[in-house]
């Protein structure tokens, strides 16, 4: 028998009352809320269309309605008097870290009670207050990496055309775009060259969405598509600045991941109203965990655990099927599609992705903008303007995208959070305050806009007329050519007192050294070969790539240091720069460190891990993280499916080269997933890496099949028979420990001589092909990736191999020293 959501929370709630043998209050009211004899239903909090009636974006009206099972369940989970035995205090201390991590001043931010209903600058006529901007709604689609994020955009796309296709936007032109032929939107929002080849989403992506529900309100819909992976989380830290919701899609079959705490967490500390989508729910893996409620009670643990606020927590769950293209409020009626075999045809209670656009045209209220003018609120209610209500209103909005189109000159894409624009109009540059700046305005420099754009899918489409007001996601055309992500556009004659804040990025991780490539090689493949232009190139990247920075190496002056969040993210923007034929050189990655200001104790980033592994590979993954690479084990659990789920936390320079090295000896069934946690004391030396050494090249030339066969048996080749080699270029890894010089253009003697081996037939295995971000984590510390629009090679970053080898006496009798005198 299929459990209710009410049934299976009281079967956990009885199941922890026996563990910890509660007898309380709080206990027996909830027992009385929950209980069979009187059924609850699961009925969401009374809903109206735009909710206008708070002053916060997530509260809902909860006047004269009975208390949910949701909400009974949290109180006697958050009750003061009651503890579970689960919580221990390493739990409560890690579920901190957290907070600490996404959570910043909420008195910057554009959705708080004090700052954005009186906002203060060094004139009162320019005070304003927090109003609605009517028939509009900016919601972001977050998830974890591979959950199901873009397909679920590709849907929504399918069905907002199909509810406007038999009559004309009016705000629109009707240009043509992708979104006109809805059968062949495939992962449309993916549309970058390395998003296509990789399968995942890179950069933060705006749609707008024309939408007209049953009821006959038409409504239109801005919705952004988010990256999953950690590594682009800072994609993830700018844009939720500009909805006033988010739809967080958690796979129903694995529960919530480590992004997925991390996306949640910046969107409750930004105060905004959550939707829950089990996605994948039609998959039989998903069928136990939605029977026994299992993905439900981790995604509230996780709501609870970031401190969602109680309005919060009165959050819509639907389960669905992005690529099945169906929705459901009921359990029963996902689980009956599941067991069918992912068919929803028949099946009561499901509907198309209808369903969620109605769910978020109810629970997203409409965008809050600034409104410099009389206050004309009536108690906490926040009053709902008409766009044409905003004439006359200075002009304000933030810049989340910067881009240059050869046609149009600079663009800028963001949110407008006062008055109106209109193409022709006059604008001015604001620069981010600092704690150095008066409140006075800096004047930056103006320009004149040429055109305002909306973005249908991945088509720029004008508006007509051309004009948006305030809570439009738009693309303005013609802005200064000193514009940055961060930065705020006003009216050049009706200015803001200040400019808009946006909410700080969570900080870099590791730096690399890139530099011109200095190798036998350099300038036979690539066009762009100068430090100075590759410099150039990555200060471009910081434009809008607003998690990377980039400094002048001070002990190099030809090198230029990349401050980022990641190997994958370094190896993108590598992958980026040789399609445009720039050739390089990247060194070690090594991991930022910091001094605590109070104790004055080194610190190192921390990441909490998540592994998926078979069962019987579970001892390898710890031994392999808890040991030399310094990590703890905080949760291990297995399932009925033979996999075991291993979260733990680990310094950020112990996973450096751990994704080969954890695909090799669990034999590719591992999947890993890691989040930068906080900053933590340093862990001390590490001793990481392989014990193998590397075949390194001693002449140049091309690689022949009758040395490589001979070089096979010595270890893992990394090159192919044609193949440029050159002195100092590691062709392979060794068996053994220890470097090994080797000559792979060594070619068959041509003599008369004959042997018993002459006519034998060459067989080699193909060459292990290593991508830049694999190869950031795999080289040791006296190498060097060579990148280049036709060839990724690793070597030495010293060439010559007397040189290497006095080195390698002169370190070996430091370590020795070193040895001597710790005893």
């Amino acid at each position: 028998m299929t459990m209710t959501f009410q049934q299976r929370a009281l079967s956990d709630i009885l199941t922890r009352s026996k563990r910890i043998n509660l007898r309380n209050k709080c206990c027996r009211d909830v027992f009385q809320c929950l209980s069979f004899s009187s059924p609850l239903t699961l009925n969401q909090p009374t809903r109206t269309t735009a909710r206008p009636s708070s002053s916060l974006p997530c509260q809902t009206n909860t006047t004269n309605r009975s208390i949910s099972a949701k909400t009974a369940f949290r109180q006697f989970r958050i009750g003061n008097d009651v503890m579970f035995a689960r919580n221990s205090p390493h739990d409560q201390q890690h579920h901190n870290h957290v907070l600490q991590q996404v959570s910043f001043s909420t008195s910057a931010m554009e959705n708080n009670d004090d700052d954005d209903t009186n906002a203060s600058s060094s004139s009162t006529s320019h005070r304003y207050t927090l109003q609605r901007r009517s028939g509009i709604r900016n919601v972001a689609i977050v998830a974890h990496v591979d959950h199901g994020k873009t397909t679920l955009v590709d849907e929504l796309l399918k069905i907002a055309s199909s509810s406007t296709s038999s009559t004309t936007t009016p705000s629109e032109s009707s240009s043509p775009s992708e979104t006109d032929n809805p059968a062949h939107l495939n992962r449309l929002m993916d549309s970058g060259e390395l998003e296509k080849e990789r399968g995942i989403t890179i950069t933060s992506k705006v749609t707008r969405l024309d939408y007209a529900s049953p009821s006959g309100t038409r409504a239109v819909i801005n919705v952004v598509d988010t990256p999953g992976h950690a590594d682009f989380a800072g994609e993830v830290d700018r844009i939720l600045s500009t909805v006033d919701g988010v739809v967080l899609v958690v796979d129903a079959g694995e529960g919530p991941k480590s992004q997925t705490k991390y996306v949640l967490g910046r969107a409750l500390s930004l105060r905004l109203v959550p939707i829950v989508v089990l996605n994948k729910a039609d998959r039989a893996e998903s069928l136990g965990r939605l029977e026994n409620g299992e993905t439900e009670l981790e995604v509230m643990d996780l709501f609870e655990a970031l401190g969602a606020e109680g309005d919060q927590m009165e959050y819509r769950t639907l389960f669905g099927s992005a690529r099945g293209g169906w929705v459901t409020e009921s359990v029963e009626a996902a689980l009956k599609v599941a067991e069918k075999g992912g068919s929803s045809d028949g099946v009561e209670g499901v509907m198309t992705m209808r369903g969620l656009l109605d769910a978020i045209l109810e629970d997203i209220p409409a965008p809050a903008v600034h409104w410099y003018g009389d206050d004309d609120r009536k108690g906490e209610q926040l009053v709902e303007k008409e766009p044409q209500d905003f004439d006359g209103q200075p002009f304000s909005m933030t810049a989340t995208t910067v881009g240059y189109d050869n046609f149009l000159g600079r663009t800028c894409t963001g949110r407008i959070y006062s008055g109106k624009i209109q193409s022709g109009d006059s604008i001015a540059l604001l620069r981010p305050r600092t704690d150095n700046d008066d409140d006075n305005p800096s004047n930056g420099p103006t320009a004149q806009i040429s055109g305002v754009f909306a973005n249908r899918g991945v088509s720029r489409v004008p508006l007509d007329p051309p004009v948006a007001y305030a809570g439009d996601i738009v693309t303005l055309t013609g802005v200064p050519e000193s514009m940055k992500v961060g930065d705020t556009l006003t009216s050049a004659g009706n200015r803001v007192p200040v400019a808009v804040e946006t909410p700080p990025l969570a900080p870099p991780t590791l730096s690399c050294l890139f530099g011109a490539n200095n190798g036998p090689l350099a300038g036979k493949e690539g066009t762009i070969v100068t430090s100075s232009k590759v410099r150039e190139r990555l200060i471009k990247e910081t434009d809008n790539n607003v998690t990377l920075t980039v400094e002048k190496c001070e002990s190099d002056a030809e090198k230029t240091v990349v401050l980022g969040r990641g190997e994958l993210q370094i190896g993108i923007l590598v992958e980026q720069m040789r399609r445009e034929g720039y050739e390089m050189i990247i060194t070690p990655p090594q991991i930022l460190t910091k001094t605590c200001p109070d104790t004055g104790k080194k610190l190192e980033p921390y990441e909490e891990v998540v592994i998926d592994v078979d069962a019987e590979y579970s001892g390898s993954v710890v031994n392999a993280l808890t040991g030399a690479r310094k990590g703890v084990l905080v949760e291990m659990m297995d399932d009925k499916q033979g996999k075991t789920r291993m979260k733990f936390e680990v310094p950020s320079r112990g996973l450096l080269g751990f994704g080969p090295e954890i695909a090799t000896f669990t034999r590719g069934t591992a999947v890993m997933h890691h989040c930068y946690l906080e900053d933590r004391e340093y862990a001390g030396n590490m001793i990481i890496g392989s014990d193998k050494g590397k075949l390194v090249a001693n002449d140049s030339g091309k690689a022949t099949l009758f040395a490589l066969e001979s070089l096979s048996a010595r270890g893992t080749l990394f090159v192919a028979p044609g193949d440029m080699v050159y002195p100092g270029m590691v062709v392979g890894e060794n068996n053994k420990s220890g470097d090994l010089e080797v000559n792979p253009v060594r070619a068959k003697a041509t003599s008369n001589m004959r042997t018993q081996s002459k006519d034998e037939k060459l067989y080699l295995a193909p060459p292990k092909r290593m991508s830049v971000e694999e190869l950031i984590g795999y080289m040791s510390e006296d190498e060097v990736i060579e990148v280049t629009p036709l060839s990724v090679r690793l070597r030495k970053a010293e060439l010559d191999a007397g040189v290497r080898e006095r080195a390698a006496r002169t370190k070996k009798k430091q370590m020795e020293a070193l040895k001597a005198n710790k005893k």
